[in-house]
């Protein structure tokens, strides 16, 4: 199994849609900043015994904090954790919706993916059913996804 280092908006969206296991199930260790845990945990509404319920998630500071000088201030400090943590643990892939993030992870040669090709993987692997209904709760939660976007989903998912 691989390891994998995960953004807030994965993980939020996730947890919203009561899909968190997903991760667990996924992926041999999820490593989450601590920028993300500040995010999701300290700031957001995930409580930390809820993340930490699975086994496998593991909380990580980054060691080159010097690093984050070498991003631009547009990223979220968990973005910026996210790539430098991937690359200090030499993660197999980063979870990253913000496009903008992607785009950062892609220049320094990170293998990423985003919630919506997760959830495409757990119904490839059978941890999944549906991506269908995953994608439509996300949207009653507020997270957007383009039209064209929530189509190309639905073609690779087989829905």
């Amino acid at each position: 199994m691989l390891n994998t280092v995960v953004n807030s908006t994965p993980i939020i969206s996730l947890y919203d849609i009561d899909k968190l296991d997903i991760l667990s199930k996924m992926y041999a260790t999820v490593y989450i900043p601590y920028g993300v845990y500040e995010e999701v945990c300290i700031d957001g509404d995930i409580s930390e015994r809820t993340l930490l319920s699975f086994p496998n998630f593991s909380i990580q500071h980054i060691t080159n904090e010097n690093a984050k000088k070498y991003f631009k201030t547009a990223l979220h400090k968990g973005e910026v954790e996210v790539m430098i943590l991937a690359d200090e643990l030499n993660a197999d892939i980063c979870i990253i919706d913000d496009k903008l993030a992607r785009e950062y992870a892609k220049h320094l040669g990170l293998t990423i993916t985003g919630t919506l090709g997760l959830l495409v993987k757990a119904k490839e692997r059978g941890i999944l059913d549906l991506v269908t209904p995953c994608m439509d709760a996300m949207i009653r939660n507020e997270i957007y996804i383009s039209k064209v976007l929530y189509k190309s989903i639905k073609k690779l998912a087989n829905e």
